[in-house]
């Protein structure tokens, strides 16, 4: 009887150390600032119990920084998510094992996003989205907006090559979510004709060489390295064959998809329309 009493014992401590933790704090916290972009437009604010913290950080968010002040920020550590003991968690594909692990133990429920290459794919997850947090509908009304943004951005004629500048020496390259933002609004990318993929640094005398019809670059620089580096190339270009323009673009827009698409592809089909005049 004493075995049997132990053995019962050691089976119940064994799914306590399973089980959901108990009396959740409730709401959704996002470790995914992409997510973040999305789940401030498809559900209420009192729903959100944290956001990631990058989408409070000017240089990284894709949400305007006084709507992003109206949430608690998160770190997006394994801890302090946990004891958040939220509803759902929304974080990235490229989420930590061990993290993964212990919202695993804590029997947290979540959803796991990548980072979309193609207008399609970033809609397809809006939808995937929009599913799990119940309001299919929002969903579809936000793919709508998505959708003519971009019909509304189509131009004709033959491509301008432009560069889009993320900071720095960085541009936005080949193959990713923004390539194909540029090819539907009537641009090719240059970095592309460049043979860069996705994103990385390009030298001032590639440029120089081989400049873009118009340079696509953030707003709101302050005198740091990437202003100083914006300076020298504008400085290099001024004596390039061919003219060379510069629009803003703003970095809000660069970063991710869903809600993101439609304010890029506005802005591009400004752009592409004041380069053609």
């Amino acid at each position: 009887m004493r075995g049997r009493s132990a053995f019962l014992f050691a089976c119940g401590a064994m799914l306590a150390g399973c089980a959901p933790a108990p009396g959740g704090g409730g709401g959704i916290v996002s470790t995914n600032p992409c997510a973040d972009a999305m789940l401030v437009e498809l559900v209420p604010r009192d729903r959100i119990a944290a956001i990631s913290h990058y989408s409070q950080d000017p240089g990284a968010t894709s949400i305007p920084l006084d709507l992003a002040s109206r949430f608690r920020g998160t770190r997006g550590t394994a801890e302090e998510v946990v004891a958040m003991r939220p509803d759902l968690v929304i974080a990235s594909s490229f989420t930590a094992p061990a993290t993964r692990a212990a919202y695993a133990r804590a029997g947290l429920r979540t959803l796991y996003l990548d980072s979309p290459l193609t207008i399609e794919a970033s809609k397809a997850q809006v939808t995937e989205l929009a599913a799990a947090l119940g309001v299919p509908e929002k969903g579809r009304a936000m793919n709508a907006r998505i959708d003519r943004a971009v019909a509304a951005a189509a131009a004709s004629g033959p491509p301008v090559p432009a560069l889009v500048w993320i900071g720095g020496n960085m541009v936005s390259g080949e193959g990713n979510l923004l390539d194909e933002m540029l090819r539907r609004a009537g641009f090719s990318n240059q970095a592309a004709h460049y043979g860069l993929q996705f994103t990385g640094t390009l030298p001032a005398e590639r440029i120089v060489a081989d400049p873009p019809r118009v340079m696509l670059v953030p707003d709101g620089q302050g005198r740091d390295s990437a202003s100083r580096a914006a300076e020298l190339r504008r400085r290099a270009l001024a004596h390039a064959r061919g003219r060379v323009s510069e629009a803003a673009f703003p970095r809000s827009l660069v970063n991710c998809g869903g809600p993101v698409i439609a304010g890029a592809m506005t802005r591009l089909a400004q752009i592409r329309r004041a380069v053609a005049q």
